[in-house]
């Protein structure tokens, strides 16, 4: 049954349609983000396609597309020619439609990102710590929103459609594992960054932990197979991951499916351990200054570690074996298609460590089992923080929010 359909022809009413998607509290209407994630998904589509894939009336997504069109959000391509009829005129997301922008608060680093409609990175700032503080974070967040926006056009700053946080929640209880004061980590306990932020922005702010988000990232702009039902992990400082069923974020009731981190596998000497404890680059930050080698450059330098040796390989062997198990156990619950590990490294060690997981797989007894295929993430460094941004754009323009929980 279709969902009706409305014509707004006034030019109060298409500016009002331009602020339900972009920078007012409102989201487009159920059957135009199905028509925008369909676009989304394959690129470009003509009418036709898109009555064919929902059915709905050739009527309804003509109304759609070009009420759609009339807010920028969708552009002409050029014209299909060759068959009978009339030619056949493609449909594309504008770039231009609307803008996103995401923080991650990272426990080594925060990055601020300003994404287009498509997902394009438009700028991107940095900045390193060695504990994240709520105040110098909130301070990040202000200069950097004020350097992005200085860069955009009037019209462009308009369609800023909302900011979206990726962080670890109960940041505090990490403040030993993050060789940081208690009492500065215990701030973020009494302090709702979100509200903090939000009191800065026009566009409303989201919230969401920080390996979901760069499950999220990965749901909505990454380029890993056609899977619908996928597990994921990202290994950054700490390791975690998300859950992927049916093409949508899996949270479960309470936003807890999905902490991989926490998963049991076994330790580097055989013991019970969690993953987190293994397979977490901070495993290999704590090896390097055992032996007296300076670290930073994991956390700053995550396209290029250079040499590190024996310390990495250790490390990859462990890491990889807990992963390796940490899979099978999740495919005894449910018949991912396939498993995804991306993470804060370089494209070669992620490769290395990709290869040594499907090796150790190998080894493990998976009779009865469907294992997954386990592939490389395609986001890379910055999931996390493209996670964030994805936030408002799944949230209010697509079908299938990547949303779980907008407090920590």
């Amino acid at each position: 049954m279709e969902t009706g359909i409305t014509r707004h022809g006034s030019p109060e009413a298409a500016e009002s349609r331009i602020h339900r998607g972009t920078n007012q509290s409102g989201m487009r209407d159920h059957n135009e983000r199905l028509v925008l994630s369909l676009v989304r998904q394959h690129g470009s589509l003509a009418k036709s396609d898109i009555a064919r894939m929902t059915g709905l009336s050739a009527q309804t997504v003509s109304v759609i597309m070009r009420e759609l069109e009339e807010d920028n959000l969708l552009v002409r391509q050029a014209p299909l020619r060759g068959k009978i009829g009339q030619p056949s005129i493609p449909m594309a997301l504008n770039p231009d439609g609307a803008y996103f922008i995401g923080l991650k608060i990272g426990r080594r680093s925060a990055e601020l990102v300003l994404i287009d409609f498509l997902g394009n990175v438009r700028s991107m700032l940095q900045h390193s710590y060695r504990y994240p503080a709520p105040r110098e974070t909130v301070e990040f967040v202000t200069s950097g929103m004020k350097t992005m926006r200085g860069d955009l056009t009037p019209a462009q700053d308009k369609r800023i459609a909302g900011l979206g946080i990726a962080m670890p929640f109960e940041l505090w209880n990490w403040a030993d594992t993050a060789g940081a004061p208690r009492d500065v980590m215990d701030e973020w306990r009494h302090r709702d960054i979100r509200a903090d932020i939000q009191a800065q922005c026009e566009f409303p702010v989201y919230l969401q932990n920080d390996a979901t988000s760069a499950c999220g990232a990965e749901l909505v702009f990454g380029r890993a197979g056609a899977a619908r039902d996928f597990v994921y992990f990202y290994i950054g400082a700490f390791a975690g991951g998300g859950i992927v069923l049916n093409g949508h974020l899996f949270g479960g009731p309470t936003g807890n499916a999905g902490a991989l981190g926490s998963m049991p596998v076994p330790g580097p000497d055989g013991k019970p351990a969690q993953l987190i404890d293994v397979a977490s680059i901070a495993m290999l930050e704590k090896a390097l200054n055992a032996r007296g080698i300076e670290a930073s450059h994991l956390w700053t330098s995550p396209e290029d570690w250079g040499e590190i040796g024996v310390e990495l390989d250790d490390w990859i062997a462990c890491a990889s074996q807990a992963l390796a198990y940490a899979i099978v156990a999740a495919s005894s619950v449910i018949d991912f298609e396939a498993a995804v590990i991306d993470g804060w490294m370089p494209k070669a060690v992620r490769r290395r460590l990709v290869d040594a997981v499907v090796e150790a797989i190998g080894k493990i007894d998976g009779e009865g089992l469907k294992l997954p295929a386990i592939r490389e993430g395609t986001v890379g460094i910055h999931a996390r923080a493209l996670g964030g941004a994805s936030l408002p754009l799944s949230e209010r323009f697509l079908i299938g929010s990547t949303m779980i929980s907008r407090s920590a």
